[in-house]
């Protein structure tokens, strides 16, 4: 099933719960299709265009404890530990927790209540695992030209809750290569960082912007330190030279690291927040994104 939410401006395609049956991501309000209405401008593309390739990941989608999976180390091979939004997960072996690798799910149970067509809500509740449960509840609603995704997660249990949440967020503006046409904009001044140093080929930074010399042949990634969301107007800004086509990040929250992943026709700016609670607190943050376009003669 594909949920669709629609305003004036846009158009948003939401996967129903499980047409995503990985370890990786969020089940839930797995967004795989965006569209600006003003020219039908498209926004969202997979992780890989060659099938069988990559974990499954496509437009917005969400994860939750990619560097601490909560409970792994204290799980026993053959035990089950929990993954926010997804499920309860097998632990296979003696290996340290690998975000890509695929583990057996035993899905949470995730209630749906679509309001009107701007509006819809995910409420998926994590079964109690040694003493980690978490309610958690997605929200995702359009208005103007605005989409807005906003968490609730409630500790239920009797642990403390560490772990953090991103959004893998895989765009590719109208289908449109990866290369020069394109810039990545930041409101500060980048000190960029790679593990591999051959991941930053074909880039460069300055001024706050991120460019390519040509389309990559290879997956680029580099990463930043985090910073106060709330001091800047927007995180991020992608832009789509030719076309005046873009898409800004505009949430207002502490963003505890940063990082940029892409290929060839994806470009993923990813903005972690760290999320710790204590049995029985509460928290809430939310995810805004900005769709325009405008005259290229402008840029």
């Amino acid at each position: 099933m594909v949920y669709q939410l629609k305003n004036e401006q846009l158009e948003i395609e939401i996967a129903g719960a499980g047409a995503y049956r990985g370890s990786r991501f969020d089940w839930s309000g797995f967004i795989t299709g965006i569209t600006l209405l003003e020219g039908r401008h498209s926004f969202c593309v997979p992780e890989s265009l060659v099938p069988g390739q990559g974990t499954g990941g496509a437009g917005l989608c969400n994860e939750f404890g990619i560097l601490r999976a909560i409970g792994y180390e204290e799980t026993r091979t053959g035990e089950s530990f929990p993954k926010l939004g997804v499920g309860l997960l097998t632990r296979l072996d003696d290996r340290k927790y690998e975000f890509s690798r695929d583990y057996p799910v035993q899905p949470f149970e995730t209630e749906v209540e679509m309001e009107g067509t701007r509006k819809i809500i995910f409420r998926t509740i994590l079964e109690e695992c040694r003493g980690y449960a978490v309610s958690l509840t997605k929200t995702v609603s359009v208005d103007e030209n605005r989409l807005t995704v906003e968490y609730a997660a409630h500790n239920t249990g009797t642990k403390v809750i560490a772990t953090e949440e991103y959004c893998h967020n895989f765009l590719g503006i109208d289908g449109n290569p990866v290369g020069p046409d394109y810039v990545l904009k930041f409101p500060f001044e980048l000190s960029p960082w790679a593990d591999e140093e051959e991941t930053l080929r074909g880039l460069t930074f300055g001024q706050g912007e991120v460019r390519w010399g040509h389309i990559p042949d290879r997956p680029f990634y580099f990463r930043l330190p985090g910073f106060e969301g709330e001091r800047y107007p927007w995180m991020w800004e992608l832009l789509h030279r030719p076309s005046g086509t873009g898409v800004r990040e505009i949430s207002r929250f502490p963003v505890s690291a940063a990082a940029v992943w892409g290929l060839g026709h994806v470009v993923a700016p990813e903005m972690f927040y760290e999320l710790q609670l204590a049995p029985g607190e509460r928290k809430t943050w939310s995810r805004v994104y900005e769709f325009f376009t405008k005259s290229p003669s402008i840029l």
